[in-house]
C-alpha cells in the first residue's frame, strides 16, 4: 500500500505542470486524498471488515467530491485530476498510470452481478465527463475524448471519441497524456464527405438533365464518362470512411 501511495505522490509531477511542491499536492490535490483513502479501505474491504470501509469511501466522497467503491482495484501512478463527480464501481480494475479527468463515470450497465465494471489497462487517458459502463476491456495506451460513452471493449493504442464512442485512431505511436484535447472531429470530417458526395452528384444529375434534351446515346456516353471518371474513385474512398465511421461505432 505504502509504494502505491509514494507512486500516485510522483506520478502527479510528471503530469500535472501547476504541481510545484510537495505541500501542496498533500493537502490540495482531491485526487491523490481520495486514492489515499481508498487504499485503506480497499485493505479493509479485502480482509472482510464489515460496514467501515463503505464508510471511509462515503467519507471521502464527502471531502473530495470522489466517489471509490472500496472493492475497486488501482493499480500504481494512477492521477484522478481534479477529479470533481468521478465515480468508480465495485468490480473496476484500473491499471498502472493511467489519467483520469474530472466526471468520470466507470461504471455498470444494469443490475447484474458478478464482474459488472470497466476493466482498463495501463496508461489509459479518460477525459472530462466520459462514461465507460459495463464489463467491458479497454487495453493499454487508449485516449477516451472528454464526453465519450463507451459501451464495447476498446483494443490497445486506439483513440476513442464520440457518442457512443467510436474508435478513430490505430496506432502504436505513444502519444503524451497531457494531450487528450487533440483528437480528431470524426462526425464533421464524415459530414463534409457526405456533402462533397451530394454535391458531386447534383452535378451529374445537372450534366444527364442538359444530355436528355439531346439524345439517349449522348446520355449513355455520359454515364460511360462519369463511371469512369477519377471523381468516382475518390467517392469510393468516401464510402469507405464513412462506412468505416458507421461501422466503428463502439
Amino acid at each position: 500500500m505504502l509504494s502505491s501511495l509514494i507512486a500516485d505522490f510522483r506520478i502527479i509531477f510528471e503530469r500535472d505542470p501547476a504541481a510545484r511542491n510537495w505541500l501542496e499536492v498533500l493537502l490540495c490535490y482531491p485526487g491523490l486524498q481520495a486514492l489515499s483513502f481508498h487504499r485503506f479501505s480497499h485493505w479493509l474491504y479485502n480482509i472482510g471488515i464489515p460496514f467501515v470501509p463503505r464508510f471511509i469511501s462515503h467519507l471521502a466522497r464527502f471531502f473530495t467530491g470522489i466517489e471509490i467503491h472500496p472493492g475497486a482495484q488501482i493499480g500504481q501512478g494512477v492521477f484522478i485530476d481534479h477529479g470533481m463527480g468521478v465515480v468508480i464501481g465495485e468490480t473496476a480494475i484500473i491499471g498502472d498510470k493511467c489519467l483520469i479527468y474530472q466526471g468520470v463515470t466507470l461504471g455498470g450497465t444494469g443490475k447484474e452481478t458478478g464482474k459488472r465494471h470497466p476493466t482498463l489497462g495501463e496508461n489509459v487517458v479518460i477525459g472530462g465527463g466520459a462514461k465507460v459502463l459495463g464489463n467491458i476491456q479497454i487495453g493499454n495506451e487508449v485516449r477516451i475524448g472528454a464526453g465519450s460513452v463507451v459501451l464495447r471493449d476498446v483494443p490497445s493504442d486506439c483513440t476513442v471519441v464520440g457518442v457512443p464512442g467510436r474508435i478513430v485512431y490505430r496506432s502504436g505511436v505513444k502519444v503524451n497524456p497531457l494531450e487528450h484535447g487533440n483528437l480528431p472531429d470524426s462526425e464533421a470530417a464524415v459530414i463534409r464527405r457526405l456533402v462533397d458526395r451530394i454535391e458531386s452528384l447534383e452535378e451529374e444529375v445537372k450534366e444527364l438533365r442538359q444530355a436528355s434534351s439531346r439524345s439517349h446515346s449522348l446520355v449513355a456516353k455520359v454515364l460511360s464518362e462519369s463511371a469512369n471518371d477519377e471523381s468516382g474513385d475518390c467517392c469510393k474512398l468516401k464510402d469507405k470512411e464513412i462506412r468505416e465511421f458507421l461501422e466503428g461505432s463502439l
